[in-house]
């Protein structure tokens, strides 16, 4: 059995999918890596049953952190932001504010709840529907091609 530490993309993904697994636990469906209006990269956006949007940002290490400090570009794109960490990371350097997520590579725990602000109702739209292509295309597998292209 290899005891070695996880390396920090091996730490990502894991926070990742247990990110994706809690966020469906909790009525959502969760596509990774969406590009926003403003160019800022989300790592999971999500979409409740109801259309509200959430964004978590993954977060693998506190040099992760210190080093990224873009996180507040985020909030105008959602409902609800919030950070997923795993379980070794640490959480008193993150601001209260935010949602906070403890996950690895087999689901988490929501630790402290992300408050809500309500999005207008345009850019509400306008992401929805930039959502929903973006899952088909990637359903599809023709978003790759596009990028590519």
């Amino acid at each position: 059995m290899d005891d070695a530490p996880l390396s920090r993309p091996e730490i990502t993904l894991a926070v990742t999918r247990g990110a994706a697994r809690v966020l469906a636990s909790l009525g959502y469906a969760a596509i990774l890596e969406v590009t926003l209006p403003n160019s800022r990269r989300a790592d999971l956006m999500a979409i409740s049953r109801k259309g509200d949007i959430l964004i978590a940002e993954v977060k693998s290490s506190l040099e992760d952190y210190r080093v990224d400090r873009k996180w507040q570009d985020y909030i105008p794109y959602c409902d609800q932001f919030v950070f997923a960490v795993g379980q070794d990371f640490p959480q008193h350097v993150l601001p209260p504010e935010p949602g906070l997520m403890v996950c690895d590579g087999f689901g988490g725990a929501m630790i402290r709840e992300a408050p809500r602000q309500a999005l207008a109702g345009a850019r509400r739209k306008a992401l929805t529907i930039g959502f929903a292509r973006l899952a088909a295309l990637r359903s599809a597998g023709i978003a790759t091609a596009l990028l590519e292209a």
